[in-house]
């Protein structure tokens, strides 16, 4: 076993990979960014190293840099984590040049893999079925359409150095084709470098099925399925082990053909091999097809480790410093199921634009697995994935897990940015998916409903104004009560853009009437607990500054309102298209004086490995043209401005 490794990454999938090591007995160093010197992975680390600014570009992408850091620290291999340098065939040859192992599979591994068209070759040589398509390298746009047609719409375009839905578009019909193929091949250049994509048919009723597979170079085992159909944009959202509705003979089969992708190329290490499956009439053996392999550790790792007792960080470590499987086939079985869900800063109502923002309070509860590479006063970063956490649930059936995460999500605390806790908590009471019935269009179908930003109530405003006005926890016996009459107080407040106007009556140290517009509350404080109109309620209330945070079942964050700044947040008149956070323009597409119409793009913001389209709000003419493409933008920054409507329309 190695003595001391280095981790090529940050954020959560460092400190998931520190704390086997150091379970192990392994030392640990990091590498940082200028934007994660505090950070929490640097923090676990025996010892960290410093490797450029914030953009990825200019540190965690610098592959001699990393290893100078390994050498100089006297670290004798490299985890690479996932994303970043994982699945660089390049950075793997480096590593081993330098005389260090790297932990994973081969660069030949790794490059049989890296592209889609060629990995579905050497699938169907190897006995694994592959979804009809066209995977050629003749790229001219015509000649596409044409396989497309052979093919049989609905087809699906997808960048060949493709991953995480970019470069990839959905073909209903052969008039829509052309534009499809334009936008995909301009999304996988900038994201890519390659504007290569194939065609593939798309399943119509599909289920995204993925085979966990482990191999020492020569052998491998597979650890069961995960189910990744519910996604948004090609997006996972909550992953779950095993497969709702998997027959023993399907799993056979998805688990042999995984075996077999991973043997026909030599693969060492934990990988992923996923297959699109045909959801319309259950689970067959005959119908399910290969996709992808990803060749590092998945993020969704946990809920296989879960349902079988194995620490993959472990076997990864283990086999790469020279040990054989520690397992056989035979050895594996399948314990209950398991949940995760990824908790992210993003606003779900503004179409899940990735948000920033200090963590000014972060809690996760007891019962539930929560991996996270933040901590109470960090900072999400615009240059990083906004994940948060990644929490599992694992119970012996799936509605005893799915309930658990249910109430995990429930009792997670976060104040500081906005998140997707109220979605995902909508996802795991939607009856579909309660009922297994789950496949990748299940969000889409279901979006208006499921993004729906829950509104507090006005007994959960009522505990607020108590929290404002510093009666939500005990101040000695007589603290607010006057001996002769109640004491009232009026509290301005706000959620969001609604203000709030409480009167608050204090009844006794521990009792107060709260009214608020035409509802009034009797509200108790029990202990650390409450009760509103006799009722006891999972209500907890964080006090943050001027910020007031009520925990119950939702999140809710309020802010005291300033009597003597009420125009604070006055609404703007809509003529300016802002920037929604920190980012990159990457294009701009009017000019000064151009009719534009609403919900035409305007700009393209580039944020948190995304691309954003800025839409028009209205109708009007293009007064300013504020920003450049290439320039480096604030959160609110003015990028466009249109003519005012009533100059417009004199």
């Amino acid at each position: 076993m190695f003595t001391k490794i280095l981790i090529a990454n940050r954020g959560e999938i460092a400190c998931r990979v520190m704390e086997t090591a150091h379970r192990l007995g392994v030392k640990t160093a990091a590498v940082y960014s200028d934007a994660d010197r505090a950070a929490k992975h640097v923090e676990m680390a025996d010892e960290a190293v410093h490797i450029g600014p914030p953009a990825p570009a200019e540190s965690y992408l610098l592959g001699d840099r990393i290893i100078e850091a390994a050498k100089a620290t006297g670290a004798q291999a490299i985890h690479p984590g996932y994303g970043f340098l994982s699945e660089n065939p390049d950075f793997v040859d480096a590593v081993e040049k330098a005389g260090l192992v790297f932990i994973g599979p081969s660069a030949k591994a790794i490059r049989a893999m890296g592209l889609k068209d060629a990995a579905k070759k050497l699938m169907e040589e190897a006995g694994v079925p592959v979804v009809p398509g066209y995977h050629g390298a003749e790229q001219g746009s015509d000649h596409l359409k044409a396989e497309a047609e052979k093919i049989g719409y609905p087809v699906l375009i997808k960048a060949v150095a493709g991953g995480g839905g970019k470069g990839m578009r959905l073909v209903e019909k052969a008039g829509d084709f052309l534009d499809a193929l334009e936008s995909a091949q301009g999304e996988a250049k900038t994201a890519f470098g390659n504007a290569d994509v194939l065609i593939e048919k798309y399943i119509t009723s599909p289920r995204h099925i993925e085979v966990q597979v482990f191999g020492d170079g020569s052998k491998a085992v597979h650890l069961f399925e995960r189910d990744c159909s519910l996604q948004r944009r090609h997006q996972k959202v909550i992953e779950e082990a095993p497969a709702p509705g998997m027959t023993a003979e399907m799993r056979e089969a998805m688990g042999a053909a995984g075996v077999r992708a991973a043997e026909a190329i030599g693969y060492s290490g934990a990988g992923t091999v996923e297959f699109i499956v045909d959801g319309s009439d259950g689970l067959r053996p005959d119908g399910f097809w290969f996709m992808e392999m990803n060749t590092r550790l998945q993020v969704e790792h946990p809920v296989t480790e879960a349902i079988t007792g194995v620490d993959l960080v472990e076997w990864q470590l283990r086999v790469a410093s020279g040990e054989a499987l520690p397992k056989a086939q035979d050895d594996l079985t399948i314990k209950g199921h398991s949940f995760e869900a990824r908790l992210y800063a993003e606003d779900v109502p503004k179409g899940f634009l990735p948000a920033t923002g200090t963590l000014t309070h972060l809690k996760f509860p007891e019962g539930a697995r929560a991996d996270s590479g933040v901590r109470a006063g960090d900072t999400i970063s615009p240059f990083y994935d906004p994940m948060i956490a990644k929490l599992v649930t694992h119970g012996p059936t799936r509605a005893i897990a799915l309930a658990q995460m249910e109430q995990a999500l429930a009792t997670t605390e976060v104040a500081g940015s906005v998140t997707n806790l109220g979605f995902l908590r909508a996802l795991t009471r939607h009856e579909g998916f309660k009922a297994g019935e789950v496949d990748t269009g299940l969000i889409d179908r279901n979006l208006e409903t499921l993004a729906v930003d829950p509104v507090p109530c006005s007994r959960a405003r009522s505990v607020a104004a108590l929290g404002f006005a510093g009666l939500d926890r005990a101040q000695g016996d007589l603290a607010g009560f006057a001996l002769w009459s109640p004491v009232a107080q009026t509290i301005q407040f706000r959620f969001r853009e609604d203000e709030i106007a409480a009167r608050v009556t204090t009844l006794s140290p521990t009792r107060f009437r709260v009214e608020i517009d035409e509802a009034e509350h009797q509200v108790e404080r029990v202990g650390d607990g409450w009760r509103v109109d006799d009722a006891k309620v999972p209500a907890r209330v964080v006090q943050l500054g001027d910020a007031v945070s009520v925990f119950w079942s939702n999140g809710y964050h309020f802010e005291r309102i300033d009597p003597l700044d009420r125009d604070a947040h006055a609404s703007g008149d809509g003529n300016l298209i802002e920037a929604p956070m920190p980012g990159l323009v990457k294009a701009v597409y009017v000019k000064a004086g151009a009719t534009v119409s609403k919900g035409d793009r305007l700009a393209v913001l580039e944020a948190m490995k995304m691309e954003h389209a800025l839409l028009a709000a209205r109708d009007g003419t293009v007064a300013e043209v504020l920003a450049e493409a290439g320039s480096q933008v604030e959160a609110g920054a003015a990028l466009i401005r249109l003519e005012d409507a009533e100059d417009a329309a004199a």
